[in-house]
């Protein structure tokens, strides 16, 4: 009887859905033909009350239809007071004959065609006559035509009209692309106004900010700015983030009052000229010992630094979207979504504050195909770029970055494993990315081959440890130094482990979840967090895992590191969680705060990294 009723129930439920959706259609084709009908009165002149003047031009429409469209005239023709909503014949100032045929046009037909040359008198005419679905039509087509050559014209237009969100996103995209946008002919143009109120938005910019400052001056030496006027803006700049040496090269250069007030303000506040060096901001004391000084953005203004949970399965299956907690905000949202058939199973890495994919595999009909494809996403900007293919296709491997210009990647699954001599050779292949030539370069092998391992970067040495072989879970761990290009076996793991994740902070390893093998179960959880001491080459446990899970993500941010989500001992799909918990170093705690850093849905086989983000607003 229950399925019964579960039965009908959604019959009931599919049939509202299909009733709701053919009246939707109806309605929709009501309106078209409603638009059809009073469009073909309007060309023929039949009963039309009103005649609109423009330019000499004569526009004859319905009083009913352009006040249900506009708030001007529904003002004019619904206010008896106003002679207007008498008079047969109107006369519009203050617009272009040509904008508002498009504008009457759109009213009838929903049809309005924009282009760069008369996008700007549509927007003129249609904030005149308050028509805001087509203010709304060229917003949207400005939004979307923002680029290094009118995004300065576009912020001026869009505060002319009163476009404040418009404004926002011309000016955000002038800060993301600064560097370039001060070097071109526009900068000079830039009222001194706009860049007050640049620097007072806190938008993320891409410049440092002794960068910035130095162009401020430089932008006053060219309009001859009296230096009270600059002293306006050099008041907006972030001081605590300009190093103490810095501002002094540039006091050598540039003679400002207020330059020099600063410094002589440092000198006052520290005692001896070695602690001035610790004045300004360093990407390692903000990031803590978390993701790493090579990690750090340019500038840290209006920038936040956030947990991203990338990929993985959900209950809908694979996907390739990107999550991010928002510390300050406490809350989850979609950042992005990698621009490849989902996939898994890849490599990422963080570098220079940019976000790298490579490799993975993807799924067609069943059968699993590993590609070689990398991309690289710019938060400041909000924007992927291909990268040049890695050489060889790989899943299941390491990738770390090392330095401000190389990505290592080690080992992994390859297409063809057919356990051949070739295969097992590339299973412990190594290559190097060079982000500066955009090539992959193959490095010294590892003299293990393994797949599932985990890798992490301590200065410019490259650890990697554990993995699976042939079916055999390993322990061993291995140094490779950059600078010299040679490998080194160290002391290994104190019990096998694969799938499981390193992070490195204060010069210590920590070797977080992952699983094993014993004589009589075939998957047992690792409970314990190890830590390797790099000075002693020694193995310790720093703690017990309060509920160890298969496949959870796993990243440090400042000194916490966090394990997201998972499938509990079960390894049942049905077990799957949303769950976020994380160890606290400096007080040996674990928290967990539910239903604020849990994520949204279930995940698990997700990758997790800290990054900086442009500050979440909503």
């Amino acid at each position: 009887a229950a399925a019964a009723a579960a039965a009908a129930a959604a019959a009931t439920t599919t049939a509202a859905a299909a009733a709701a959706s053919t009246a939707t259609a109806t309605a929709v084709g009501g309106e078209k033909n409603l638009l059809l009908g009073l469009n073909k009165l309007r060309s023929q002149g039949k009963l039309t009350d009103v005649t609109l003047v423009v330019e000499d031009h004569r526009f004859k429409a319905h009083r009913v239809v352009l006040a249900a469209s506009s708030d001007y005239f529904c003002a004019m023709f619904a206010d008896c007071a106003m002679i207007e909503s008498r008079k047969e014949e109107i006369t519009l100032y203050g617009v272009t004959a040509r904008a508002m045929g498009r504008i009457i046009l759109y009213i009838y037909t929903s049809l309005l065609d924009l282009n760069v040359d008369n996008v700007e008198e549509t927007l003129a005419a249609a904030t005149h006559v308050q028509v805001k679905e087509v203010i709304e039509r060229c917003t949207v087509f400005l939004e979307q035509k923002i680029s290094m050559d009118n995004c300065l014209a576009i912020a001026s237009m869009a505060e002319i009209y009163g476009q404040l969100a418009l404004a926002e996103r011309a000016y955000r995209y002038i800060c993301a692309h600064f560097k370039e946008f001060a070097a071109s002919g526009d900068f000079k143009d830039v009222k001194m106004e706009q860049l007050h109120f640049i620097l007072s938005s806190n938008y993320p910019i891409d410049v440092s900010e002794v960068e910035l400052l130095n162009l401020l001056c430089s932008y006053g030496h060219e309009q001859q700015l009296e230096e009270s006027a600059l002293h306006e803006l050099l008041r907006l700049i972030q001081w605590q983030h300009i190093g103490y040496d810095e501002l002094k090269a540039l006091r050598h250069r540039i003679d400002y009052a207020l330059v020099g007030e600063y410094l002589s303000k440092l000198r006052e506040s520290h005692g001896s000229q070695e602690s001035h060096a610790d004045a300004g901001f360093e990407p390692e004391a903000e990031l803590g010992a978390g993701p790493g000084p090579q990690q750090g953005p340019t500038n840290m203004r209006g920038m936040e630094l956030s947990l991203l949970k990338i990929g993985g399965f959900e209950w809908k299956g694979l996907t390739n979207e990107i999550m991010c907690f928002s510390p300050t905000k406490m809350k989850w949202y979609e950042l992005t979504s990698i621009p490849h058939i989902d996939q898994c199973n890849f490599g990422t890495a963080v570098l220079n504050n940019e976000l790298f994919i490579v490799g993975g595999a993807y799924d067609v009909c069943l059968k699993e195909y590993i590609h070689p494809f990398g991309f690289r996403y710019c938060p400041l900007r909000d924007s992927w770029v291909s990268i040049a293919p890695i050489q060889l296709d790989r899943c299941r491997f390491s990738l770390n970055a090392v330095g401000k210009q190389h990505l290592y990647a080690v080992g992994g699954i390859v297409e063809h494993d057919d356990n051949s001599e070739e295969a097992l050779r590339r299973m412990s292949n190594v290559e190097r990315y060079d982000i500066v030539s955009n090539t992959w370069t193959y490095m010294p092998s590892l003299q293990e081959n393994r797949s599932q391992h985990a890798g992490v970067v301590v200065g410019d040495k490259l650890y990697i440890s554990g993995g699976i072989h042939l079916a055999n879970i390993l322990s061993s761990m291995w140094c490779f130094d950059t600078k010299s290009e040679r490998w080194l076996e160290l002391a290994p793991m104190p019990t096998p482990c694969c799938d499981h994740v390193l992070v490195a902070i204060d010069n210590r390893i920590y070797a977080c979840g992952g699983w094993h093998e014993t004589l009589r179960e075939s998957r047992v959880l690792v409970e314990h967090i190890y830590v390797y001491d790099i000075k002693t080459n020694a193995w310790s446990v720093e703690t017990k895992i309060p509920a160890p899970k298969f496949y959870s993500g796993v990243t440090s941010m400042r000194r916490t590191i966090f394990f997201v989500g998972g499938l509990d001992s079960t390894e049942s799909i049905d077990r799957a969680s949303s769950e976020t918990m994380a160890y606290d170093l400096d007080t040996g705690d674990w928290w967990h705060r539910k239903d604020s850093w849990d994520t949204p849905n279930d995940v698990w086989e997700s990758t997790c990294a800290a990054i900086y983000v442009p500050s979440f607003d909503a």
